[in-house]
């Protein structure tokens, strides 16, 4: 069994940083990719980005040279630096783990709020 609790997320003005953080339970973490996503209100949720076993990561174009996301396996957690905020990155952000490899299994947390102001 997984669960993923996600924390870090707040209010801050554009320009400001935010570091999230993604704490995962059970044994597969070291063998499954993480990644973070968001949901603006009214729109679809999108990928922000991921990170394999392996530490290859991935990013939306979006958040490219803004948002760094790593890992650490040995405390089984997922984080997000997010830098130079802008009022579009606001969204409910939720992290997500990603299993297997024929059939993928996904799992994902409850959401954290990020809100930017202009």
């Amino acid at each position: 069994q997984v669960q993923l609790v996600e924390s870090g997320g707040g209010l801050v003005q554009a320009g400001e940083s935010l570091r999230l953080s993604c704490a995962a339970s059970g044994t597969i973490f070291s063998s499954a990719t993480m990644g973070w996503y968001r949901q603006a209100p009214g729109k679809q949720r999108e990928l922000v980005a991921t990170i394999t076993n392996g530490g290859s990561t991935n990013y939306a174009d979006s958040v490219k040279d803004r948002f760094t996301i790593s890992r650490d396996n040995a405390k089984k957690t997922c984080n997000l630096q997010m830098n130079s905020l802008k009022p579009e990155d606001t969204a409910v952000y939720y992290c997500n783990l990603r299993y297997g490899s024929t059939g993928y299994t996904y799992y994902w947390g409850q959401g954290t709020q990020v809100t930017v102001s202009s």
